[in-house]
Order: C-alpha cells, then sequence, then structure tokens
C-alpha cells in the first residue's frame, strides 16, 4: 500500500458547528459528527457498513465520561464511525456508548463505517486542527 503524504490546503475552510450538532474531540482534532454522518447517509455507496470485530477495537477501558443511562439505550443496530487518524490506524469517534455495551453485553461484532483519510479532514472544526493533523498524518506517513 502506497502511503501519500497530505499537502496543506492553505485555503483549508474548517466545518461550521452550529448549535445541537455533535462534536467529537479525539484530541486536538474535533470532528463535526452531526454533518460527517450526513455526509456518509448521503453518499451510502461509498460507505458500504462493514462488520468489525471488537476485537480489532482498541480497548482503553471505560471512561468515566460515559453516561450510564446512555450505555444502556444504545442502539448496537446503529453502525459506529471509524476514523483513520493515522494511516491504517482506524478511532471510534461515533459510538463509543455502542461500544460500551456491545463489551459489557460480551458481542463480538459491531456495524460500523470506515472513514479512510483525506475524507473525514473536511469535517475539522478549526484551522490549528487541520494544519496540525496534516502535520500528524505526515510524520506517521515518514516513519512507516
Amino acid at each position: 500500500m502506497l502511503l501519500r503524504k497530505l499537502k496543506l490546503d492553505k485555503a483549508f475552510q474548517p466545518c461550521p458547528v452550529e448549535v445541537g450538532e455533535e462534536v467529537y474531540p479525539n484530541g486536538i482534532f474535533d470532528f463535526n459528527i452531526t454533518r460527517l454522518l450526513a455526509f456518509v447517509q448521503e453518499n451510502a455507496d461509498r460507505f458500504p457498513v462493514e462488520s468489525v470485530e471488537l476485537s480489532a477495537l482498541p480497548d482503553y477501558g471505560e471512561s468515566p465520561h460515559l453516561d450510564e443511562a446512555t450505555v444502556r439505550s444504545a442502539d448496537l443496530s446503529r453502525p459506529i464511525l471509524l476514523a483513520e487518524i493515522a494511516p491504517g490506524s482506524y478511532n471510534v469517534i461515533d459510538g463509543n456508548h455502542r461500544l460500551a455495551k456491545a463489551r459489557r453485553g460480551g458481542a463480538l461484532v459491531l456495524p460500523a463505517y470506515r472513514i479512510h483519510c483525506p475524507t473525514h479532514i473536511q469535517f475539522l472544526t478549526s484551522a490549528f486542527a487541520y494544519e496540525k493533523y496534516v502535520q500528524y498524518w505526515n510524520d506517521k506517513v515518514k516513519t512507516r
């Protein structure tokens, strides 16, 4: 697999966040989840639902930030979002409550959408996050 460096786009426009939209902070990389999910649904042919083994997803233990009521009511039939944060490495950026419920219940798989780089970049919510992401990605490409 040929890994490509990203080219910094000086005209990058951060994805705006309206009141009521969900944002997922992945370190300094804040993604507008509401708009990313809408994009995935509008382009369903590009994002097939995959069955992902829970054992393939990092288990960092239970986050103290997970709302227990949300975990209990999580819909395990709704796909989680996996974003390629580094080449070949995917993080859950939407669905941590579903993931917790699935693990607690002994599930082996969850449905997921896999969002490859650079598709998710347009959903970063700040120019700072975008610039740091490009630098982070390119450093990872260089070390592989």
